[in-house]
């Protein structure tokens, strides 16, 4: 018998109507916001005197933030187990646009085979790659149960599929996604339960791999040699990176106040993968701590999302977008104060670009879908344990297995 004061309705309850995880929300929401005014600062001079328009940068992200916004709010509201009907597909998809790239179909900047050209606007498959391979291990792995110990079925299949996607995105070149889809494939394996032995011997293998693929090209030779000796190389090869170790360190603890850094000037693509050195610059030590603390909040949530999914499918997807997401921040900020070589990976939510942001928004509506369905289940649980007789406890968990199976 139901409690004269507990509603029936909150009993069955749609997992779109509870509510999403609000500091998650917020964090993205206000790193797209700081984003948006970082880029302008770090642009305008640049769009000045290339473009002769000093908002250009500003206004294509703006429309970007805004349409990042929007992705995210409607994909918060779709019941993330309709994803698993769709896996394959979106695979496909994703293969297919890596495979335009390498295929000659692909825009080139930057010596690179990255984005295909959508009018004035260009895309870039491996961002969209690494979104498709967490939904494609969260579905294996939650299919695959117990079996994901076994070498033949847990670790082999996922590995290849995830060496095929490094392959194509080596094609292009583009050796910081590959590290990443790598990194994302190892950790979900991990929190899996693939055997700690397998996972071992794999970061072996793909360490030697690393190594010999950084050798097997003179450009990547020459920018692993000028990163170990900056000073020697600040003119060549190390500019860019020497530039921006030189932003961190005129900003001081508190900066320079923002639009008035100076890097802007002499440190190439400021707005884009090395936006942190202008943050940096302007807003000082204690920005970057700021920023730093941000995503370290939104990584966490999502693994908290992910430790109280209702099921194993919702708590991979969680764990690899987190994941994806802790990835890119932390190789990113390491590559712009010079302890990693460029790699070529944005700042997510924050750099300059439609692809890297609107993929990110997709993938945190997804993570905020979890986490709706989770507070479901939080709220509803003690209450179908303790207050609910049988009858009616049978019939609220039918409903819920139903509505999951969309």
């Amino acid at each position: 018998m139901t409690p004269s004061f507990m509603p029936r309705t909150l009993l069955r309850r749609r997992p779109d109507e509870s509510p999403i995880d609000p500091v998650l929300a917020a964090i993205v929401i206000a790193l797209i916001g700081f984003g948006v005014v970082m880029v302008y600062s770090a642009s305008a001079i640049e769009a000045t005197i290339q473009l002769r328009d000093p908002q250009y940068y500003l206004k294509r992200q703006v429309v970007f933030a805004v349409l990042a916004l929007g992705l995210m709010w409607a994909t918060s509201h779709v019941d993330y187990h309709r994803y698993r009907r769709h896996t394959y597909p979106i695979l496909a998809v994703v293969t297919g646009l890596l495979l335009m790239c390498v295929l000659g179909f692909g825009h080139v900047g930057g010596g690179a085979r990255r984005w295909l050209a959508l009018g004035p606007f260009h895309v870039q498959p491996a961002e969209m790659a690494k979104l498709g391979l967490v939904l494609w291990l969260s579905y294996s792995l939650s299919k695959k149960a117990e079996r994901i110990r076994t070498f033949l079925i847990g670790f082999v299949p996922h590995l290849i599929m995830a060496g095929f996607l490094m392959f194509l995105c080596l094609k292009q070149p583009d050796f910081g996604s590959a590290v990443v889809l790598l990194f994302l494939t190892f950790t979900m394996l991990f929190v899996a339960g693939a055997k700690l032995g397998y996972l071992l011997g794999g970061s072996i293998v793909g360490a030697i791999a690393g190594i010999g693929l950084i050798f097997s090209r003179s450009y990547r030779v020459a920018r692993y040699l000028a990163w170990l000796d900056m000073d020697r190389h600040r003119q060549d090869v190390a500019y860019q990176p020497f530039q921006s170790v030189m932003s961190f360190g005129s900003g001081g603890a508190l900066g320079l106040g923002l639009g008035r850094g100076l890097q802007v000037l002499y440190l190439p693509e400021a707005h884009n993968d090395f936006i942190a050195a202008i943050i940096g610059e302007e807003l000082g030590f204690v920005g970057v701590l700021g920023l730093c603390a941000a995503y370290l909040v939104v990584v966490s949530r999502g693994v908290r999302v992910a430790m109280l999914a209702r099921d194993d499918y919702g708590s991979f997807i969680a764990f690899g977008i987190s994941t994806m997401f802790g990835v890119q921040a932390l190789v990113n900020l390491a590559v712009a104060m010079a302890i990693l070589p460029t790699k070529g990976l944005t700042l997510p939510f924050v750099s300059y670009g439609g692809s890297s942001l609107l993929v990110n928004a997709v993938a945190t509506g997804i993570l905020l879908n979890v986490s709706r369905q989770r507070g479901e289940v939080a709220a509803r649980s003690p209450i179908v344990s303790e207050r609910v007789d049988a009858p009616e406890a049978s019939a609220v968990v039918v409903t819920s297995a139903e509505e999951g199976g969309a």
